[in-house]
């Protein structure tokens, strides 16, 4: 866990002012931090709210030696905190019946079905662990060499390698419910209609859109997936397209080298945090690194970007794109792109930013192939995740209508 120690230290420091027992919270969301905490002496209890929501069992599994099974809070805030802010029923990411108890069917399958799954991301391993906990025979088919989808790019940027975490818990429970995965097997309509099965579940996700610009295919053009995956090297002046969720992901992972969401010194200093008791409010003056890069965010639409972020993150994220000077556009058009640069209007003023790349995060299109091929050959098949829908990124709607599907099939 991040910052841990020096937590710890701020903790004990209370207990060591008082005569009454201290609970520590906050960030306490496996059982091996709670542990730690209590054997250090820094508290005599600690309490959990986000990790509650994302595994209710949790007291149960650590009581039956069951640590690994437990379904681990992430942090992500996006169905829980956000949606209180916005008076909305909270519920969780990694657990979607948290809130939604009574509309989860619990218990095995009436008849037990031979299923298909195609696609081994967020939404097609929800939907393989929750239909197989049913009782159901689960065949998974993963194109790549690697589970996990959109996840594996997500826990690239800065400050989400907790996804990991929820990627460790899929695997386990994979195993533990005898799902028969295959990697490296892109499953055809003639694969699985040999296979017999009774339902085929499509989960083959999303490709990023190429928007229709002049030039979007010259060679300074990159998208998302390239960037956030390693695969090509992206130079020290970047014009990103695109400022959803995804665009300001890949600004944050640009102008950076992470080491403020990896290290506790380096995020003291970052952000102007004391762990001892020498300055005021234990804070002092930030030190700012230089950014690694020159970074122009750009959006179509004519409003403030990052207006649809996360309520509890969002602000957070900004701030600190302000401090690495990244420079947002909104209200552009993209009128080309060639080897002088981007070309782009915006109140009527057309002009030219000389980069080294130009990083499309310009939305993506549902991954349908398969889906048409197995309605050709007359086999009885759902469609989830990105793969249904792709207007944005969610695996929190991905896991969610994953799991439903598994406990109503």
């Amino acid at each position: 866990m991040l910052f841990r120690s020096a937590w710890v230290a701020a903790v004990r420091n209370v207990k060591q002012a008082v005569s009454i027992p201290v609970m520590a919270s906050n960030r306490i969301n496996t059982p091996q931090i709670a542990e730690e905490i209590i054997a250090s002496g820094a508290a005599d209890l600690v309490s959990m709210a986000r990790p509650l929501l994302a595994d209710p069992d949790f007291a149960r599994k650590v009581r039956l030696g069951l640590d690994a099974e437990i379904n681990t809070c992430i942090a992500c805030n996006q169905a829980c905190l956000d949606r209180i802010f916005t008076e909305r029923t909270a519920t969780c990411l990694v657990n979607p019946r948290a809130g939604h108890e009574v509309e989860f069917p619990t218990g095995k399958a009436a008849v037990v079905k031979k299923l298909a799954v195609v696609g081994g991301g967020a939404a097609g391993m929800a939907f393989a662990i929750n239909a197989a906990e049913r009782g159901h025979q689960v065949t998974l088919y993963e194109a790549t060499h690697e589970l996990g989808g959109q996840l594996n790019l997500a826990r690239q940027a800065p400050g989400k390698s907790e996804f990991n975490e929820l990627l460790r818990y899929f695997r386990v429970m994979l195993e533990k419910y005898k799902v028969a995965v295959h990697l490296g097997k892109a499953a055809n309509a003639d694969l699985l209609k040999a296979g017999h099965f009774d339902e085929i579940v499509v989960a083959t996700g999303i490709v990023p859109r190429k928007p229709d610009i002049p030039g979007v295919n010259h060679p300074k053009v990159l998208n998302y997936v390239e960037v956030l995956a390693g695969h090509k090297p992206v130079g020290r002046r970047v014009a990103i397209l695109g400022a959803g969720g995804i665009g300001f992901d890949v600004a944050e992972f640009l102008v950076g080298d992470h080491a403020e969401s990896l290290d506790t010194e380096a995020f003291h200093k970052a952000w102007g945090v004391r762990a001892d008791e020498t300055s005021p409010g234990g804070l002092t003056a930030p030190q700012v690194q230089p950014p690694v890069r020159s970074v122009y965010m750009f959006q179509r639409k004519p409003e403030s970007l990052g207006k649809n972020l996360g309520k509890s993150t969002g602000w957070i994220l900004k701030a600190k794109l302000k401090k690495a000077k990244v420079v947002m556009t909104p209200g552009a058009t993209y009128d080309a792109i060639d080897d002088e640069g981007l070309h782009y209007t915006v109140d009527g003023k057309t002009q030219v930013l000389d980069v080294d790349n130009v990083i499309l995060c310009t939305g993506q299109v549902s991954e349908r192939g398969l889906a048409a091929h197995l309605q050709k050959a007359g086999l009885k098949f759902h469609i989830i995740g990105g793969a249904d829908f792709a207007e944005e990124l969610d695996a929190l709607r991905a896991i969610d209508q994953a799991t439903r599907l598994a406990v109503n099939i």
